[in-house]
C-alpha cells in the first residue's frame, strides 16, 4: 500500500482537489440541507455515464459542462468524493465501506465541505467536535474526516453484512436513519469510477472479501412498493396499515404467516421455544429460528431448530424470486447465517430480532439477504 499511498499523495496535491478541499463555505446554502433528504429517489443510475462525467472533472473540465444526476456542483463534489475513496484505499477499506462512506457524505453534506451544520456539525460527514470527532479545523480537512469515518465504521461489528443504511446509521446515529439508502446507487457508481483512477484501485477497491466480488443481494432501493418503504414507519409489534397476505400465497405459507403474526409484540428470548410466547415463562417466547420452526410446525412442516441448520432446509431460491413463506437469512455468512425471518409478501418480513425487541414486521430494504430457502 505504500506505493498506492504515494500515488494518492500526488492526487491530493492536484489543483482541483486543493480547490475542493480548501473551500470554506458552501457556494449555495440552498443547495445543501445537511439533515434533510433528497427530494427524489435516485435509481437506474447509468454507471458508464457517471464514469465519463467524473473523468472529465478529474481531468480539469469545468463543472458547467458536466452533469451527474444527484450532484448539483460536480466540480466541488467529485474531488471530495475522490478524497473519500482515496482515504478508503489507503486504509485498505473494502469497496462496500467506500460506498457506505460516499452515501453518508452525500446525505450529510451533499459531498460539500461545509463550515456549518446542525449545532456544531462540520465538514463532509457533519462530524461534531463536541462529540469527540476532532477539532473544528481537523474535521474541515476532508482527508481527516474521511479517515475518522472509516475508523469508526471498521469498529462496527458485522458492518459488512449490514445494508448501507444500517452501517451508516451505526456510525452517524442520525435523526433520519433511513435517508442513506437513497444514495447507494450513485455512491456505487462514483466509487467504481474513482477507484479505477488509482493504482490497483479498480481491481479490488480496497482489501475486500468475497462479498465485494459478488453482486449485492441487499434490497435497499427506495421505490415505494419495491422494498417495503411504501408502508412508511411500522410501529414495532404492529401490522402495517394496508397489508394483507397475498392471495396467491401457498395455503400452508398463508397459515404459517398468520400464526407468526399472532406472536407480534411478544419479546424476543434467546433460546426460547416459541411454544407460549404470550405466557409468563420467558423461555416460552420466541427467538428468530424458533419463530420459524413453530410457525411451520403449525401447518405440518418440520424444521430444525437453529439458523445454522434451517439454512439447509427445503430448496434454495433467489432473493429476487421470493414468495410468501420463504425463509430469508442475514448476518454472519451465507453458509452460517446468524438471523432468519419469514418473507410475508408485499416486501415485508416478520422476525424475532434480538434481545429487548419484540416480534415485529420490517421492510425488506432493512435486510441484507445472504440466503433464502423455500420449505414448502
Amino acid at each position: 500500500m505504500k506505493g498506492l499511498a504515494a500515488g494518492i499523495g500526488v492526487v491530493f496535491l492536484s489543483p482541483i482537489l486543493i480547490a475542493g478541499t480548501g473551500m470554506m463555505l458552501a457556494s449555495s446554502a440552498d443547495a445543501v440541507q445537511s439533515s434533510g433528504s433528497f427530494s427524489s429517489c435516485l435509481s437506474d443510475i447509468d454507471s458508464d455515464k457517471v464514469a465519463e462525467q467524473v473523468t472529465k472533472i478529474l481531468d480539469g473540465a469545468s463543472g458547467k459542462d458536466v452533469h451527474v444526476e444527484g450532484l448539483d456542483l460536480p466540480a466541488e463534489q467529485v474531488p471530495n468524493a475522490q478524497t473519500i475513496v482515496a482515504a478508503g484505499l489507503s486504509l485498505d477499506v473494502p469497496k462496500k465501506g467506500q460506498i457506505i462512506a460516499l452515501a453518508t457524505a452525500m446525505q450529510e453534506s451533499r459531498l460539500r465541505n461545509l463550515a456549518y451544520g446542525d449545532r456544531d456539525s462540520l465538514g463532509l460527514f457533519q462530524q461534531r467536535p463536541s462529540q469527540g470527532w476532532g477539532s473544528a479545523e481537523q474535521i474541515r480537512d476532508p482527508t481527516y474526516a474521511s479517515e475518522q469515518f472509516y475508523k469508526h465504521l471498521l469498529k462496527v461489528s458485522g458492518w459488512q453484512q449490514m445494508t448501507v443504511t444500517q452501517a451508516a446509521q451505526a456510525v452517524q446515529k442520525s435523526g433520519l436513519p433511513d435517508a442513506y439508502a437513497q444514495w447507494e446507487e450513485l455512491a456505487t457508481a462514483l466509487q467504481a469510477a474513482i477507484a479505477k483512477t488509482f493504482p490497483g484501485g479498480g481491481d479490488a477497491g480496497g482489501k475486500g472479501t468475497d462479498q465485494d466480488k459478488k453482486p449485492s443481494t441487499s434490497t435497499t432501493g427506495c421505490a415505494p412498493g419495491e422494498d417495503g418503504s411504501g408502508f412508511g414507519h411500522i410501529p414495532e409489534g404492529s401490522v402495517p396499515k394496508g397489508y394483507s397476505i397475498p392471495k396467491d400465497a401457498h395455503p400452508r405459507a398463508r397459515k404459517a404467516i398468520t400464526w407468526a403474526m399472532q406472536q407480534l409484540g411478544t419479546l424476543y428470548q434467546w433460546g426460547g421455544s416459541c411454544t407460549n410466547s404470550h405466557g409468563p415463562d420467558p423461555m416460552g417466547r420466541c427467538d428468530c429460528s424458533s419463530l420459524m420452526q413453530q410457525a411451520y410446525a403449525h401447518v405440518g412442516v418440520t424444521l430444525t431448530r437453529t439458523t445454522y441448520t434451517q439454512v439447509n432446509e427445503g430448496k434454495a431460491v433467489s432473493p429476487s424470486q421470493l414468495e410468501p413463506g420463504d425463509l430469508i437469512f442475514s448476518r454472519g455468512t451465507a453458509a452460517r447465517p446468524e438471523h432468519v425471518g419469514m418473507y410475508m409478501g408485499e416486501d415485508l418480513v416478520i422476525e424475532a430480532p434480538r434481545t429487548t425487541k419484540p416480534v415485529r414486521i420490517t421492510p425488506i430494504k432493512d435486510w441484507t439477504i445472504l440466503a433464502a430457502r423455500r420449505v414448502i
